[in-house]
């Protein structure tokens, strides 16, 4: 047999789908930071979106309890009906909404809910507006997905929030989707009921327009701020509305990767043939406690029936770390922080350090340069705002100690004292 040799071999080629994808920036300067810990360098790392409080005792005790029964097998396929009856009897006693079992969804974690519904929902050329800045995933899984990421850019003049007339001028008969994340990761802006009114009074006049709410941060709210969710505020758009939400923030259990909606039944139903050929159910491993899917499904039953008091405890250190990182970046000459409504995080803008040239004769162009120059001069890691879709900013995540944030913002405030 003869075989044909003429074909020069070219080595793996990416699908087209993720060839203009990356890994996450956060990710990256995550890794980067790391190995610099691992070189002996005193990091701060300021990066990570995760709560550095350990997940509540009667959560764990849950799941233990769920191992000793021998609940470690395979699961229904998008929910356990014990954390669907949880998830729909949370959803009416804190947000108003009324869903059946059929009309609910549990994945692994809030990111994979995303990809199923996209996956579910979008056709090739088909547009999601998706307000900037925003979380790093909603348009790189609306690529994967074939659809075509609608970038609105909302600035500081406007809270970091969708105006009406924005979202209307970006609507096209191709619109599908529209994205809402309230509060806001990366910017910590929130929505009150006064904010979202004229966004759902447009809506109602674009039928064929969905809109999908990520209300991950729900529980994360300052200064007396009220958390509403746009299906609550106008019910005619309950019915092309997905709401998202996860227990990974609140309950400070990130690995235990589970994520929940509650949306139309046809489009849970389409999701739920996604997730079928994906993850079969939301099947992530627990890092707590090395076990399967199963049980963190019984821990998230516990978190979400289970005493709700030490929300408040949490939310009361948030908000002094907050405090503590908004003054002290205001204090910090061409650095301007906007004070955010809720989630864990500052978005800084640093047009002023634009331009300024660093100690080693570098001059700082961009947003990237100078997050770069905070970690290779101050040891202090943090994330530019082009990773969000928005410059010339900066995010700090606040979720970690007062001390090690003091720390942080002396570095913060002596590195730009550097600059010339």
């Amino acid at each position: 047999m003869t075989i044909n040799t003429t074909v020069k071999e070219a080595g793996f080629l990416p699908a087209s789908r993720i060839a203009s994808i990356g890994v996450s920036e956060i990710l990256k300067i995550g890794a980067r930071a790391n190995a610099m810990k691992r070189d002996g360098k005193p990091v701060i790392i300021l990066g990570a979106g995760e709560p550095d409080f350990d997940t509540p005792d009667h959560v764990k005790q849950a799941a233990w309890q769920a191992i000793q029964r021998g609940e470690t097998k395979y699961t229904a396929l998008d929910g356990t009906p014990e954390l669907k009856k949880a998830i729909r009897e949370k959803f009416q006693r804190e947000n108003g909404l009324v869903y059946e079992m059929d009309e609910i969804t549990v994945a692994t974690g809030a990111k994979q809910i995303l990809f199923n519904a996209m996956m579910a929902s979008i056709n090739p050329g088909d547009e999601v507006i998706i307000p900037t800045p925003y979380w790093t995933s909603y348009s790189d899984i609306v690529q994967i997905c074939a659809g075509k990421p609608v970038l609105i850019a909302c600035d500081a003049s406007s809270g970091f929030r969708l105006t009406a007339d924005k979202l209307e001028a970006a609507i096209t008969p191709k619109t599908r989707w529209v994205f809402l994340n309230s509060p806001s990761n990366p910017s910590g802006a929130a929505y009150s009921a006064a904010d979202y009114r004229p966004l759902l009074d447009a809506l109602l006049k674009y039928p064929h327009v969905w809109l999908l709410v990520d209300d991950m941060y729900e529980h994360i709210v300052y200064d007396g701020f009220r958390f509403v969710t746009p299906a609550q505020l106008e019910p005619r758009l309950k019915e092309r509305t997905l709401t998202v939400n996860g227990v990974s923030k609140a309950y400070a259990m990130t690995g235990w990767r589970i994520g929940y909606a509650g949306g139309p039944r046809e489009l849970i139903k389409a999701m739920a043939v996604v997730q079928s050929q994906a993850t079969s159910c939301p099947s992530s491993v627990s890092q707590a406690t090395s076990c399967p899917s199963s049980v963190s499904q019984a821990a998230s039953v516990a978190a979400l029936t289970g005493p709700q008091d030490f929300l408040k405890e949490r939310t009361a250190s948030f908000q002094r770390r907050r405090d503590l990182v908004v003054s002290g970046l205001n204090a910090i000459d061409r650095l301007d922080c906007r004070v955010p409504e809720g989630a864990f995080y500052t978005f800084s803008g640093c047009a002023g350090m634009l331009g300024k040239v660093t100690p080693s004769g570098k001059m700082i162009e961009t947003d990237a340069d100078f997050c770069a120059y905070l970690l290779d001069d101050a040891h202090v890691a943090v994330v530019p705002g082009s990773a969000f879709g928005l410059s010339p900013f900066f995010r700090i995540s606040y979720a970690t100690s007062e001390a090690e944030l003091t720390e942080a913002l002396e570095r913060i405030a002596a590195a730009c004292a550097r600059l010339s």
